[in-house]
């Protein structure tokens, strides 16, 4: 444990890529094979199941510590996270167990069976046989919150400067699912035939954001542009006449999308399809508000079938009669995928291209996107080849602007990590018929300086505390950007944001001048006459 915890003090601590490749390379070089695999699994959001009630945990900690638990409770709102501080209210610990990494995880998968003293006198005496940061490391795993900041890519980065392999073959090694109880080191990192999963999906290439005029990419007629769909990107993958379908956060879908069997008939074996999964109906997409009463349900009803039906919109082509073609050129693939789809189906339809000769036509077309109920438009230079992670250059992402309304602070909630002392986390309300009205929370876009002078304000001007929540005096107004408005029954006033986030403070407004539900509604129903009326042009 004590080289994972130095590693993990070491990628907490930098926020320098080749510090981080650095310190990743030189565990890889002196840790145990199995220690390696757990690292890669913990470090990829593989965590191993939570074995202990919370609850249990700070009462335990506080026992142990010799103070009351409202205090306990009390510290812990201050310092934001649960392990950070038991590891604080903690005596020092009275031996210096050295086991290796895979020794307490599979320590912390020996207690679900265990009675709740057995717990107890396990986790406590595991407490006094770390100290420092080995102590903070166990009890994130333990708790089932452990993550540092360190990407995916520079992972994989590591592992191929550690074993001198290309890091698109990292990458997809490492796609799927996989497990240190079921997999060798040598048989995940080295292993030739990465194929033999037959559900294995490949990394996905990832866009760039659009922060410059578009005429900076040269000549239009070296680019593809297509829509930006707002759904769940995903990969369908046909192998030896089985169907598998994975979402971008490499969770196996399959299940949740049986419309999706049709498909089969239609591609020959050995394909694997990038692309988009959306809610479809009568020959447009739905908006994600769909969508998501369709996520999460363990059991779809024939009714949930029947009113959010979806629809695959194919991207790009990986696999092509078991042949990797990820090296060819977009336009080569393009024209694989186009034969593919060229038989209209409901169910797997081409990501249409969108015909510009001139950015500025291009850009005509990107303010048209709410109409497609589209976020924008995807770039993709004709010659590139299909690559893996967030690389520069080749894919641009050129979203709309944001819709925007002026909205009152009335709750504001302790943040995380560094920021667990500041009121970062703020809930935001319009008026309706004299009152604010709750409708969206927000944590982003302030700068240090103006968080620091909220939580000033904020502590100034409390009404009531509840818990790690304060509600605030009506007086601050923000702008409040997001990408999307849609009616919702789950929220009091009516509606939902998609992705809130603050655009800036507006100390040049009063509170009587911020916007009223009647203006959210007012939007919402532009919203849905737009694309109302888009459906109507193409009828």
């Amino acid at each position: 444990m004590k080289n994972f915890a130095e590693l993990f003090t070491e990628l907490d601590q930098t926020t320098k890529t080749l510090g981080k490749i650095k310190a990743l390379v030189h565990y890889f070089e002196t840790a145990r094979e199995e220690d390696r695999l757990w690292s890669i699994a913990l470090l990829s959001h593989r965590r191993p199941k939570r074995t202990v009630n919370t609850n249990l945990f700070r009462e335990w900690a506080a026992e142990m510590a010799g103070i009351p638990l409202w205090i306990f409770e009390e510290s812990y709102h201050i310092v934001g996270d649960l392990a950070e501080t038991i590891s604080l209210v903690l005596p020092p610990g009275e031996k210096d167990l050295d086991e290796p990494l895979s020794y307490w995880i599979n320590f912390i998968r020996t207690l679900e069976p265990l009675t709740i003293e057995e717990k107890k006198k396990k986790i406590i005496q595991s407490w006094k046989q770390l100290d420092g940061v080995e102590r903070f490391v166990f009890n994130k795993l333990i708790t089932g919150s452990f993550r540092v900041g360190v990407s995916q890519q520079l992972v994989i980065k590591a592992i191929a400067k550690f074993t001198n392999q290309p890091e698109n073959i990292v990458a997809h090694r490492l796609m799927g699912h996989w497990s240190p109880d079921t997999i060798t080191w040598q048989s995940l990192i080295h292993e030739e035939n990465i194929s033999s999963n037959n559900s294995k999906p490949y990394p996905f290439y990832l866009a760039y954001a659009m922060e410059t005029d578009p005429e900076s990419l040269g000549d239009p007629n070296e680019w593809l542009a297509e829509r930006k769909w707002d759904g769940i990107r995903g990969q369908i993958i046909f192998r030896d006449r089985e169907l598998y379908v994975w979402s971008r956060g490499e969770e196996l879908v399959t299940d949740k999308y049986p419309e999706y069997a049709s498909i089969t008939s239609l591609l020959p074996d050995g394909t694997v399809i990038d692309g988009e999964i959306l809610p479809f109906a009568n020959d447009r997409p739905l908006s994600f508000n769909h969508l998501q009463t369709r996520i999460g349900r363990k059991k779809l009803s024939p009714k949930i079938l029947r009113d959010v039906p979806v629809a695959f919109l194919a991207y790009d082509i990986l696999e092509y009669k078991g042949e990797d073609i990820r090296n060819r050129t977009l336009i080569e693939r393009r024209k694989l995928l186009e034969e593919i789809c060229r038989k209209p189906d409901d169910v797997l339809r081409i990501s249409p291209a969108i015909r510009f000769d001139t950015w500025k036509q291009l850009e005509d077309e990107r303010s048209k996107s709410r109409d497609f109920l589209s976020e924008g438009i995807m770039l993709k230079r004709k010659n590139s080849i299909y690559r893996d992670g967030r690389r520069k250059g080749d894919w641009w992402k050129w979203k709309i602007d944001p819709l925007t309304v002026d909205a009152v602070i009335i709750y504001a909630m302790r943040g995380h990590g560094r920021r667990a002392n500041l009121y970062t986390d703020y809930t935001f309300a319009v008026w309706d018929d004299g009152q604010l009205v709750p409708f969206a929370k927000a944590y982003s876009g302030l700068t240090d300086e103006e968080i620091n002078k909220v939580d000033h304000w904020v502590k100034q001007n409390t009404i009531e505390r509840f818990g790690p929540v304060r509600s605030v005096k009506p007086a601050l107004v923000f702008e409040l950007a997001f990408e999307g408005i849609n009616a919702s029954t789950r929220h009091k006033s009516g509606v939902a944001v998609r992705f809130p986030r603050i655009h800036r403070w507006r100390k040049d407004k009063t509170i009587e001048e911020a916007n009223t539900l009647s203006d959210l509604k007012q939007l919402l129903e532009t919203e849905s006459h737009v694309g109302r009326a888009h459906q109507k042009k193409e009828d």
